[in-house]
């Protein structure tokens, strides 16, 4: 009861003072070591999700540990229930907005791209998209890609103001036109 009564007031001020790692701790979700985490989406079984090392949840992202739809099936027995786990590997990233769903495993290494809905376990060093998530490419790829092409720490002055840092090396390219 205390608890409950905590997360709506001491929980929510957790998450914005302390960050979301913490908030997450609070409300039973099992995170490991140097995770950023900016969603507060656990669903109402946080405690049937488990995070690795290395994990970023952007904003947005959604968690969903049982199927809702069960409460249609009602007899003499009464209704049904389905809760599954969720398990999140070490270095995964999961991109803004995105919807993990009930019984969903991510391995090791993987990235999730913004938007995507997760309803099959996704394997190690994979990429994925889409609505429903399919594999677009490897995670060997997009780590050679970006330690190529992009911006490292060295890159940065760390003697300018975070916006003029970014001004300096933002490009003024665009993306192509849909065809």
């Amino acid at each position: 009861m205390i608890k409950k009564l905590l997360l709506g007031g001491y929980g929510i001020l957790l998450y914005y003072l302390r960050g979301g790692v913490v908030y997450a701790r609070f409300i039973g979700v099992q995170v490991g070591k140097g995770c950023r985490i900016y969603t507060r989406n656990f669903g109402s079984e946080p405690f049937l999700i488990s995070i690795g090392d290395n994990v970023t949840l952007t904003l947005g992202v959604q968690m969903i540990t049982h199927d809702g739809s069960a409460w249609l099936v009602r007899d003499k027995k009464g209704r049904r229930y389905l809760y599954q786990r969720i398990v999140i590997g070490n270095n995964v990233f999961v991109g803004a907005n995105s919807i993990i769903m009930p019984g969903v495993k991510i391995e090791n290494k993987v990235i999730v791209a913004a938007g995507s809905v997760v309803t099959k376990s996704i394997p190690k060093g994979s990429v994925v998209a889409g609505i429903p998530a399919r594999i677009i490419g490897s995670y060997s790829e997009i780590y050679d890609k970006m330690k190529e092409e992009y911006i490292s720490d060295i890159d940065l002055d760390p003697n300018k103001p975070y916006k003029a840092r970014v001004l300096e090396v933002t490009s003024n390219s665009y993306k192509k036109f849909l065809k």
